[in-house]
């Protein structure tokens, strides 16, 4: 019933249906969010640029090329906090498009590289940029949704993480073939150039895009629009962020995450959960292992993600519809990619080794995605 006051004393009176005002006031935050969600493609660039010469031209052994990416997990676990905190104090519309455009700018120097140590400090770099870019949008989506309505939209975000994938495998086949030599540059090193660009140049727009807090949104949405998304998640003993209100310290924060049992418990559970989707790093290696050239091999990683994007948006869709299930279902879809990764040891077909790795890739996916909404923000008191 407070809803119902709060969009009559907004809106007047018999003027506008406050289920009118609910959609329209959700529709506009979607908008906003689905236009940023197309945030970049440089996650999987590595992996693509590998199989298109990088490994020869900078005689990277498979160990080095291993520790290549393990450096870029070591500084976005250790900066993921320190985001989080300056995020908290801070305006989403602004800290993420510039964490987006450095990183993107960092991309860009991989085109410089000239041994795999160069990498190593790239990787470095990009790893502590990246570290708040995930949890800020997950935040913002906590702080704008009721839980009910969260894994739906936040498959929508995951899902243009996905189809950046399934893009990148075709804009690299492309670039790397026809930038190759152009210049004096290897099509590798265009690679990196390209999506470095394309990433800041959409970390401009973003600025212009992202909503802030429900109370801070002033640029994009109007007080009456405010006050209603804030009444919403009241219903859920949701609170939101509102300026002037009084807020935990940094160290109260961490003193109360890091002294609850459960906390630990669910770092565990996702640690083993993302540890295992670090695969996508190797899917280009692994789809040329089957037999394919090198470009080939960036096309036949599109099916992976396309694939992974449809049953992200299934799984989002039956979560929100049966919240409680949530972790039955990642652990149904664990399952199922355990059974898939054990069949490609013991498979030798290569046509269906490539359809168990894409849903073995789906499965992951998935799993992964969910998961991170079920840790993150499923209450632990």
């Amino acid at each position: 019933m407070y809803l119902f006051h709060v969009s009559a004393v907004l809106y007047g009176q018999n003027k506008v249906s406050f289920h009118t005002l609910f959609k329209h006031v959700v529709s506009r935050l979607r908008g906003h969010l689905k236009k940023f969600a197309n945030h970049g493609l440089t996650c999987h660039s590595i992996g693509n640029a590998k199989i298109a010469g990088m490994a020869k031209d900078l005689h990277l052994t498979s160990n080095q090329y291993s520790l290549v990416l393990v450096v870029f997990f070591i500084t976005y676990v250790l900066w993921e906090v320190p985001s989080n905190m300056i995020l908290s104090r801070t305006r989403p519309s602004v800290f993420l498009p510039i964490i987006m455009f450095l990183w993107g700018g960092v991309t860009c120097f991989m085109a410089l590289a000239d041994s795999y140590k160069h990498l190593i400090i790239l990787r470095v770099i990009i790893g502590a940029l990246e570290a708040g870019f995930a949890p800020g949008i997950l935040l913002i989506i906590s702080s704008w949704y009721k839980r009910s309505e969260q894994s739906k939209r936040f498959a929508v975000y995951i899902g243009a993480a996905i189809l950046s994938g399934a893009f990148g495998g075709l804009l690299a086949g492309a670039i790397t073939k026809g930038l190759n030599g152009v210049h004096g540059l290897a099509g590798w090193r265009w690679l990196f150039i390209v999506e470095g660009a394309a990433t800041s140049g959409w970390a401009i727009c973003a600025y212009f895009i992202l909503p802030d807090f429900p109370a801070t949104s002033h640029r994009k949405f109007t007080p009456r629009e405010i006050e209603l998304a804030i009444a919403r998640l009241q219903t859920e003993n949701i609170t939101s962020r509102t300026e002037g209100a009084a807020s935990l310290t940094h160290l109260q924060a961490l003193k109360q995450a890091v002294s609850n049992w459960r906390t630990w418990l669910f770092t565990a559970g996702y640690m083993v959960i993302v540890g295992s989707s670090t695969l996508s790093y190797f899917y280009p290696t692994l789809v040329a292992g089957l037999g394919y050239t090198a470009h080939m091999a960036q096309y036949m990683t599109v099916p992976i993600y396309a694939v992974a994007f449809v049953t992200t948006a299934i799984t989002g869709y039956f979560s929100d519809k049966v919240p409680t299930y949530r972790g039955l279902i990642i652990s149904c879809w664990l399952a199922f990619a355990m059974i898939c990764s054990i069949c490609v040891c013991v498979v030798y077909n290569f046509t269906a080794r490539y359809v168990l790795l894409i849903l073995m890739a789906s499965a992951l996916v998935s799993s992964e995605s969910f998961s991170f909404i079920e840790f993150h923000f499923k209450p632990i008191n």
